[in-house]
């Protein structure tokens, strides 16, 4: 497996090429066979949980051609319960990739256009008058899923935005003095164009922080869209997932297995200093206004857990929290205008931070 987001987060941060894998085999150089679960009981072991989800990248593939950082970041994002925000111009496949991963994993999803006239309702869900019965009964929203594709979220008010916050944090939707749970997995991908912003409403902090990860989808390379071409010439349909041979991989409770195992991956206190010394530093930058908060330091350590479990690991490398700081902290943090008119960048300013701060031997 390559890296979790961009081949150019490696590069910038200074990552270990030992934390790859063997997209074959699931398993690399430095994988501890202490994390296998016990074959006598049936249950799948961390080597089989971790090949199954390496297909899924395959499967994926025979849909969305040039995107493999993307669809390991939404694995990522499923397997520490959090949400993802991804960011690109129209056309990348932001749509079909999430609709495509729901299919071989085997999950429920909806999608949603966010639209200015948007009501918090139409999103949770409402009362509705049963004629038959002459009573109200709770109409569920488009919410109560596994995999909620919020398409242009930035298209609505924030009195609809918010209505996400509970079921994103909570998991849960509140609605007449009644709490509902959400499925499990429960899952917000969401969307934004980051070109054009004339009738679009900017994301409050509050919401912002609660996706784990922003995506970025870049335009394929000239050799990917060319085989992206080569497929619409062939007869492929992205609206027919079962023609282009996309099929389901693993479930629901191997993704729980999954989930589990990577929650266990050990980590020792020298690279928890190091994750506190970088957050640390966000805050101290002289090109941020808002540095990251304990809330994203939990989330870059969770989703750090899970790339080293996903690349063979039982225990927590400073590579593995370099690899996941872009993607997990680039929304998080606000610069300076100062630093804004100068063009610097928020991913230019974390890489920096990245190369100064000490890491631990």
């Amino acid at each position: 497996m390559t890296d979790p987001i961009s081949a150019s987060t490696s590069a910038a941060t200074g990552a270990s090429t030992d934390a790859s894998t063997d997209a074959s085999t699931g398993a690399s150089p430095g994988a501890s066979t202490d994390a296998s679960t016990d074959a006598s009981t049936g249950a799948a072991t961390d080597d089989e949980l971790r090949a199954a989800l390496n297909r899924v990248r395959t499967e994926v593939g025979k849909a969305v051609v040039g995107q493999d950082g993307a669809v390991t970041g939404l694995i990522i994002a499923l397997l520490t319960r959090g949400h993802v925000l991804l960011e690109g111009v129209p056309g990348v496949a932001k749509t079909l990739l999430v609709r495509t991963l729901s299919r071989t994993l085997q999950l429920d999803t909806r999608r949603l256009q966010f639209t200015p006239d948007l009501m918090p309702g139409d999103v949770t869900g409402s009362l509705a008058y049963d004629p038959r019965s002459g009573e109200f009964a709770f109409r569920e929203g488009p919410v109560f899923t596994n995999i909620l594709l919020a398409d242009e979220i930035n298209r609505t008010p924030p009195k609809t935005q918010s209505a996400l916050l509970e079921a994103m944090e909570e998991r849960q939707v509140s609605a007449d003095g009644v709490t509902r749970p959400l499925p499990d997995p429960f899952m917000v991908a969401a969307t934004q164009n980051p070109i054009e912003y004339e009738g679009t409403y900017s994301l409050p902090e509050a919401q912002l922080d609660r996706f784990l990860l922003k995506l970025v989808l870049d335009v394929p390379e000239r050799d990917a869209e060319l085989s992206l071409l080569r497929r619409h010439a062939d007869g492929f349909d992205p609206h027919d997932l079962a023609a282009a041979g996309v099929t389901p991989v693993l479930g629901a409770p191997e993704l729980a297995a999954a989930r589990a195992a990577a929650s266990a991956v050990r980590v020792e206190d020298d690279v928890l200093g190091y994750l506190v010394d970088l957050a640390r530093a966000t805050r101290r930058s002289p090109s941020m206004r808002l540095g990251v908060s304990p809330r994203g330091t939990t989330g870059l350590l969770a989703a750090a857990k899970a790339w080293a479990w996903l690349t063979g690991y039982d225990s927590l490398t400073p590579d593995h929290v370099q690899a996941m700081l872009l993607p997990v902290w680039r929304h998080r943090v606000q610069l300076r205008p100062e630093a804004e008119l100068e063009g610097v960048s928020v991913d230019a300013v974390l890489q920096s931070i990245v190369q100064q701060v000490q890491v631990p031997l």
